[in-house]
């Protein structure tokens, strides 16, 4: 094997072994058993596990914001909304593993990480869209970025859970998705407020 082909089978493996254990729950003993090497090479190549764990990290976060900016380029509000969706779906599908390290490396709720970082990036691009519509409709356009969070954490959340349910197929969860988030904005109150609120006032 040759020193490239070497580094990629440590990649995969311990893809595999990080998505399944994460990363406290792997060691480079296992990495490097499971390609029949040293740990020293492992060494050589990644200065360790938390190196190679940046490797595998980076891969997944540039193969999955990829796929959603080139989703995101052109089209009607509409029909960005379900590229995007799709394309989440899509790289759950194809890069399950993948997703698995990302969502453990920032579970829901938590202010940082790599798949944090993503959804933030996907939000500012949904953001601008919606700037655009809001200012259309008459509604404030300051909003906007608040709407985007929840768009994005709508579609985010879905993901997570079909990465396990798998049924039913990509395209019905994501026309679903597309189906609430579209109708849900195409319905918007100008001023929304909180009947049991009023009630209770």
């Amino acid at each position: 094997m040759t020193a490239a082909e070497r580094r990629e089978q440590l990649i995969e493996i311990a893809r595999a072994l990080f998505a399944e254990r994460g990363v406290d729950g792997t060691t480079v003993e296992e990495i490097a058993s499971r390609a029949s090497v040293s740990k020293p090479v492992v060494y050589e190549h990644f200065g360790g596990k938390e190196g190679l764990y940046a490797v595998v990290v980076d891969r997944e976060v540039q193969h999955l914001l990829g796929g959603m900016r080139a989703a995101l380029t052109s089209g009607g509000p509409r029909e960005l909304l379900e590229r995007a969706a799709y394309a989440l779906l899509t790289y759950i599908e194809t890069s399950s593993d993948g997703f698995r390290i990302l969502v453990r490396d920032a579970p829901v709720g938590t202010p940082t990480g790599s798949y944090v970082s993503i959804i933030s990036d996907i939000a500012s691009r949904v953001e601008d869209i919606l700037v655009g519509e809001f200012k259309q409709r008459g509604f404030e356009a300051k909003l906007a970025p608040m709407y985007a969070q929840m768009l994005v954490g709508m579609v985010s959340t879905t993901g997570q859970w079909w990465l396990n349910a798998r049924k039913p197929s990509k395209d019905v969860v994501a026309a679903h998705v597309v189906n609430l988030a579209w109708n849900g904005l195409s319905h918007l109150e100008g001023t929304p407020a909180l009947l049991s609120r009023e009630r209770a006032d």
